[in-house]
């Protein structure tokens, strides 16, 4: 199943099923591209976990070995961005990048979690652009200016349960048409039992808490209303656009 939390008309925050298009709640059907609902994130995270170089091609690209075990920073909740929205990156930076990558919404409180339970404590997938600003990036340790501004990580637009995503699902993006990345789940370094396992042995993760699993090779520099899209397949297409201030 896909889901998809919304505004309605009244203005009231729902989630509902989205089948053949179009989004039911109760009684009430609306096509998903209809201008009387606004398409909300999936979740509301307390915190989305990243993980760094998960993919062996992108740690090449950009210079980087492959670590040993999962790199782990983070986004706060501000970073939250939605399907259709314009994500304003920080003024005066010279390389703003897309990065597609596998997003894994946890449905429950969870801590200690072995990977032989780790689905367990997974209540779907959804697409991330880890929206990363490079100037800063590469200035600091804990990524704070680089990865944590404002709307630095758009998802959506539907939660899909894991049965409706296959283990080697493309991830791919998207600029104004044009595709940037074309990788798939297979390539992991680190799978998604992995990395909640590791995870959790560091920290609570919350429902509705989301873990970014890396992003394949091709990332690139984003211009002033560039058009995005970030594709996983059997979860669809986030889109959004970049304001370059």
């Amino acid at each position: 199943m896909k889901y998809v939390r919304f505004r309605d008309p009244a203005g009231a925050v729902r989630r509902g099923e989205l089948d053949s298009g179009h989004v039911h709640f109760a009684n009430e059907s609306y096509a998903l591209e209809d201008d009387a609902i606004d398409v909300l994130p999936p979740c509301e995270p307390s915190k989305i976990v990243c993980i760094g170089r998960n993919y062996a091609a992108h740690a090449d690209e950009m210079g980087s070995d492959v670590p040993d075990r999962p790199l782990l920073f983070l986004k706060p909740p501000n970073a939250v961005a939605g399907h259709d929205d314009t994500v304003t990156a920080p003024a005066g930076k010279d390389r703003i990048d897309h990065e597609a990558e596998l997003g894994v919404v946890i449905g429950q409180q969870c801590r200690h979690v072995p990977e032989s339970e780790a689905m367990d404590v997974v209540e779907g997938y959804t697409c991330v652009n880890d929206v990363s600003n490079r100037d800063d990036q590469r200035e600091e340790k804990n990524w704070i200016r680089g990865k944590a501004f404002d709307g630095a990580a758009p998802m959506g637009p539907v939660l899909a349960t894991p049965d409706e995503v296959p283990e080697d699902a493309a991830v791919r993006s998207r600029v104004n048409g044009e595709t940037r990345q074309d990788g798939s789940l297979d390539q992991l370094i680190f799978s998604v039992p992995e990395l909640i396992a590791e995870i959790t042995t560091y920290m609570t993760l919350e429902p509705g808490d989301v873990i970014a699993t890396g992003t394949p090779e091709g990332v690139g520099p984003l211009e002033d209303g560039d058009e995005v899209e970030i594709e996983v397949q059997g979860v669809g297409t986030l889109e959004h656009t970049i304001r370059r201030p």
